[in-house]
């Protein structure tokens, strides 16, 4: 949708902070750090991706609660569509419903999007009309 409406997109990857990691922290010095690098890797991967097959993309890493990450951030930069993925997950994995039942809808003011398809790079590279090797080039 995004490439045929030659939209800007922000990609927003946010790493949630459980209420045991400070503890695991103070245990195990740097598993925060890993964690964050982790995410990182995972983002720049997306916004390299993205980049690559002609997209204006904006990246952007942050900790906290999810659902409120996403809405705030989804404020700031004036968002007409929020997306995000989705695949079945327990209650204690699921990360759009926020504190006290929120969910995500009700920290947002734009219209939400939730992909439940997963496709791999080289279908998503067709439905753009682009080869995976000429991103490779790119």
């Amino acid at each position: 949708m995004a490439h045929g409406a030659n939209a800007e997109l922000y990609v927003l990857a946010v790493v949630a902070e459980a209420p045991g990691m400070r503890v695991a922290e103070g245990a195990h010095a740097g598993i925060m750090a890993r964690q964050d690098e982790a995410y990182r890797a995972l983002l720049e991967e997306a916004v390299s991706a993205l980049g690559g097959i002609g997209m204006t993309v904006k990246g952007k890493l942050v900790r906290g609660e999810p659902a409120q990450e996403i809405g705030a951030y989804s404020r700031q930069i004036k968002a007409d569509l929020v997306v995000v993925g989705h695949r079945k997950q327990n209650l204690l994995q699921r990360w759009w419903s926020g504190p006290n039942g929120a969910y995500l809808s009700d920290y947002i003011s734009c219209s939400l999007l939730i992909a439940r398809a997963e496709i791999s790079t080289e279908e998503f590279m067709q439905r753009v009309g682009r080869s995976s090797e000429a991103v490779a080039e790119a």
